[in-house]
């Protein structure tokens, strides 16, 4: 694969690998933050909105996918966008951690 097919593979993944959080506030009704919200990416936006921002990024994700259609017969396709998708969920790990506000108390033992 070329690096322009490289790119089309880990931009895919890690556009898939951001969905998945703001489905998942969207699917449990609790605000999260969004490009919408402002300030963009550190304010809360509602379910609905994450859940809009959630479609558009896998919309997006498919949209990469089928301009690489031709190459999705490849395993070295699926390992860069799997690759991506991974450390792109742990970017976007560290960078929630970071607001506060988000982070989940642990729960003590009994």
């Amino acid at each position: 694969m070329s690096l322009k097919n490289h790119a089309g593979a880990a931009s895919a993944g890690a556009v898939a690998a951001n969905a998945v959080p703001h489905l998942a506030h969207a699917v449990m009704r609790q605000p999260f933050p969004t490009p919408f919200a402002d300030p963009p990416g550190r304010a809360d936006s509602s379910p609905r909105l994450n859940a809009v921002w959630a479609g558009m990024n896998l919309a997006t994700a498919a949209w990469l996918v089928a301009t690489q259609r031709r190459r999705l017969g490849r395993p070295s396709f699926w390992l860069v966008a799997g690759v991506s998708g991974v450390a792109a969920a742990f970017g976007l790990e560290v960078y929630f951690r970071s607001l506060d506000h988000h982070v989940i108390p642990q729960r003590s033992s009994p």
